[in-house]
């Protein structure tokens, strides 16, 4: 077998071993590229510091330096000069909103002053006219505070959905929620009216022949004032008549309805002192005395 004669180039030289491979061989040959090897040996000749090493580059950014000093000095200066204003229009604010809190609080303390002043001509004016009956019209119509024996009744919604069965909502359109609607406490504040209380409040509300007792969607109003559950539902009369009356009753007896069929809590208590407050708002359309010997009104 005869051996492979190498290769000879024109002019007799012989081929490099490598020669069919040029292109692997550039790469390992120049791994940085020229444009970058270039820039490379610019930034050795200006220096590692890389600052311009002519006149007018240094010029340049001295110039610079000292303009972002002058804006930087100049903005603290507007800063400083513009502080004391701010702190002094600051200052005018919070002394007008606290006159605006003084002139409020004294005008509410002058509402609370008058309020109480035509409380007082309406009690005298009751006493003068009605005579003995004076203190017990002012009392039916709570005009003022009450205390005395009565019944505490908490009512509260229920933990979960009431059960199956026939009730009372259903012929009201009720969907069984297990909430306390409003013409539930409209008939638990009738009953113990009926019952023989003498007043009553709800939640501390004290009520008169002219409350309303409303519901906005799932809340419940009392002389348009929301109240929250559980509703405590103070009664002054004799306590324990006033409690065995209301639980017989037909008001009494649909309480407990609600409670076994749609699981509504209910608890009441004979109390031997209930006190509650005047009716917040009071509102005397108009009154006049009756005739003697006469019992029309007109």
């Amino acid at each position: 077998m005869s051996q492979q004669q190498p290769v000879e180039k024109t002019g007799g030289r012989p081929a490099r071993p490598d020669a069919s491979m040029s292109l692997l061989n550039n790469v390992m040959e120049h791994s940085l590229d020229d444009g970058y090897a270039e820039a490379a040996a610019r930034r050795g000749e200006e220096g590692r510091s890389g600052l311009p090493r002519t006149l007018r580059a240094k010029l340049g950014l001295a110039f610079g330096l000292v303009l972002a000093a002058l804006v930087v000095t100049l903005g603290a200066a507007q800063a400083q000069v513009a502080a004391p204003t701010v702190a002094k229009e600051r200052q005018e604010l919070i002394d007008r909103v606290e006159d605006g809190t003084r002139e409020a609080d004294e005008l509410q303390r002058q509402l609370a002053t008058l309020r109480e002043s035509v409380a007082r001509m309406q009690r005298e004016a009751l006493r003068h006219e009605g005579g003995d009956s004076g203190e017990l019209v002012s009392l039916l119509a709570a005009a003022t505070p009450v205390e005395g024996p009565g019944v505490k009744l908490v009512v509260d919604d229920a933990k979960g959905s009431g059960g199956d069965g026939g009730g009372p909502r259903e012929s009201s359109g009720f969907a069984d929620t297990g909430r306390l609607r409003d013409r539930d406490l409209q008939r638990v504040v009738n009953g113990l009216w009926e019952s023989g209380a003498e007043a009553i409040s709800v939640n501390d509300q004290r009520l008169t022949a002219l409350s309303a007792i409303r519901a906005a969607g799932d809340a419940i109003l009392v002389d348009n004032k929301p109240l929250v559950p559980p509703y405590t539902v103070l009664a002054v009369g004799d306590g324990r008549n006033l409690s065995t009356t209301f639980q017989d009753s037909a008001d009494g007896q649909y309480l407990h309805v609600l409670q076994e069929n749609y699981g509504i809590r209910t608890s009441i208590s004979v109390q031997d002192k209930v006190r509650m407050p005047a009716a917040p708002s009071l509102n005397v359309r108009s009154a006049e005395p009756l005739e003697r010997g006469k019992g029309s009104t007109r």
